[in-house]
């Protein structure tokens, strides 16, 4: 069922992270002006005659984001029409168009108007939101047909607390965010003292970098306990157990990139699987959120 949908699903989702992973990439290497100005046009040329390498990256990031915002529209109105019988569907159709027209219209701003470092964050928290609107519309397009989709019985205490968690986990990707964007990255050298310092306060430059660490290391802490909780409590719900083991894992894999991050000077492949792991364990707490949100049968 709805074979060409899952597809297209599928291939759209693996684009919005290409899209993901180059708006880390323009941000890393500072190519966010690399067209001037001006757009959609790059300093206002079709195709940029004897491009600059920041120039390549991103005209190439606009014309990404630009095919996949329109595949995204189309994935909407697609499940609307297929899957518009699922609670979920038409919510996330709305959410998914919304949140990549908004995006457009961010990064649009930022290169005509210029932006400030805390509406430039928003811009990648924006991004994690889309691509978890385009796989949750994914997944419902495999859960269709389905004679039993995943609706786990779980007490309205842990449901808050999973709540908790990925609201809690957006404001860490936004910290992150504004970490990059103010050139904060290696404020704090060392790990885990911050240049010799166990609390070196929350001013400047240091300041941001040390609360995105404060952040990063609690959201660790949290997801640590959420799988226990379901180790203890909720084992035999299959879904929130391998969601939580698949969070686990990821945010493992996102400290562990963080403090590489800080030793390797940011180097490039660390600080994009930074952005990378952090998109998809918000993507993997939507999922869970979205099945405790549904009645047990």
């Amino acid at each position: 069922m709805h074979k060409l949908l899952k597809i297209y699903g599928v291939i759209t989702s693996i684009g919005m992270i290409i899209v993901l992973m180059q708006g880390a990439l323009v941000t890393k290497t500072g190519s966010g002006e690399g067209c001037g100005a001006t757009w959609p046009l790059c300093f206002g040329e079709v195709i940029p005659t004897s491009p600059a390498i920041e120039t390549i990256i991103e005209y190439s990031h606009r014309i990404v984001s630009g095919m996949l915002g329109l595949m995204v529209i189309i994935l909407a109105i697609w499940a609307w029409r297929k899957l518009g019988h699922l609670r979920e569907t038409k919510l996330l159709s709305i959410l998914a168009v919304f949140f990549i027209v908004f995006q457009g219209l961010l990064g649009a701003g930022a290169v005509v108007f210029g932006q400030s470092s805390a509406i430039l964050a928003l811009h990648f928290g924006i991004s994690a939101i889309s691509l978890a609107t385009v796989v949750l519309l994914t997944v419902l397009a495999f859960e269709d047909g389905k004679v039993q989709i995943p609706a786990p019985r779980v007490s309205s205490r842990f449901r808050t607390f999973v709540f908790f968690i990925i609201t809690y986990t957006y404001a860490v990707i936004y910290t992150g965010a504004y970490v990059k964007h103010t050139n904060a990255t290696l404020a704090c050298g060392g790990f885990p003292l911050c240049n010799g310092y166990l609390f070196p306060g929350f001013a400047g430059p240091i300041g941001a970098h040390f609360l995105h660490r404060l952040a990063g290391i609690s959201v660790f802490i949290i997801i640590t306990v959420l799988l226990i909780v379901v180790l203890r409590h909720y084992r035999h719900e299959t879904t929130v157990f391998w969601a939580s083991i698949l969070a686990f894992l990821l945010v493992t894999g996102q400290f562990i990139s963080g403090v590489a991050v800080i030793y390797t000077q940011a180097a490039l492949g660390n600080a994009m699987l930074h952005a990378l792991l952090i998109s998809l364990l918000f993507t993997t707490l939507s999922y869970l959120t979205m099945i405790l949100t549904r009645k047990p049968l």
